[in-house]
């Protein structure tokens, strides 16, 4: 079985449509696909009805979290999937809704200081092409290709849009440990994502990961496009030791990032121990 774990569509940050992304995934292979946009379970629906025959499909969600030090250093960003869940869980529902705005509102400051900076951006353009989503990075990271500020999408996120960028707003997170606690609450899955994508930022470290499995941590994301070989032995070990169950994903965003669906596979038998987990949902299948 060929299982990705990690995809998102238009209803946040991809560039396909969740039934592109469905399409996508028939093409390449795939048996089974997870839809977890930032925030939002919006295409579950529409995923489920584009569903080819004899995909199994399993809604999710990826949570925008942080991580706080209990040394008092500044929190790091950390994103959680969240798997399976009832998404009329009030207390989810809620803080799917807070992230959201926040999404935008950080969006519309990034934007607001690049054109200070220089940049020729618009915010009502970038709000014009969102293609229904909800606005956040990667969009402002489109505009800034599109007027020629930058050479791509990666490129805008390793430079203007990073976080030691001046241009960077760091927006207000869900604590990782109350998300995985909302998650757990709401039947769901919660698995710790690409967290050793040392390529990406400041990561977090093996006591933060122990601290999430004993707030209900299930499972870690080990096999990810920006995860190194030694990335994911290390994390292999940490997920052994808690007793946690391992993930493989590609983390597919379209033309957003050049990396490809299914780049990064889930192993059956770790699939098997999510489905066991999950009770507030059901993955959709013939």
């Amino acid at each position: 079985m060929r299982i990705d774990l990690h995809t998102l569509s238009s209803v946040s940050d991809g560039t396909e449509s969740p039934a592109a992304l469905m399409a996508t995934a028939r093409a390449a292979g795939l048996d089974v696909v997870a839809l977890t946009d930032h925030d939002t379970t919006a295409g579950w629906g529409l995923a489920e009805a584009a569903r080819p025959p004899g995909l199994t499909v399993v809604p999710g969600m990826e949570m925008s979290c942080r991580w706080f030090p209990t040394d008092g250093r500044r929190p790091v960003s950390v994103h959680l999937l969240a798997y399976l869940f009832d998404p009329a869980h009030r207390g989810l529902a809620a803080e799917r809704i807070r992230l959201r705005d926040e999404r935008v509102g950080r969006a519309e400051r990034i934007v607001a200081a690049l054109v200070s900076g220089g940049h020729p951006l618009s915010w009502e353009e970038i709000l014009a092409a969102r293609e229904g989503g909800v606005v956040g990075r990667p969009h402002v990271a489109r505009a800034l290709v599109d007027v020629g500020a930058v050479e791509s999408v990666d490129h805008a996120f390793a430079t203007l849009l990073h976080p030691t960028s001046p241009y960077y707003v760091a927006k207000a997170d869900t604590d990782v440990l109350q998300g995985i606690a909302l998650v757990r609450a709401a039947g769901g899955v919660p698995v710790f994502a690409h967290g050793l994508a040392t390529k990406r930022g400041r990561v977090v470290g093996d006591e933060a990961i122990a601290a999430m499995a004993g707030a209900g941590l299930l499972g870690l994301e080990v096999d990810h496009p920006d995860h190194r070989d030694d990335e994911r032995a290390h994390l292999r070990g940490v997920a052994a030791d808690l007793g946690l169950f391992t993930t493989g994903s590609s983390d597919y965003h379209g033309m957003n990032k050049e990396t490809t669906i299914g780049a990064c596979l889930t192993a059956p038998d770790q699939f098997e121990l999510l489905l066991a987990a999950g009770t507030g949902a059901a993955p959709y299948r013939d």
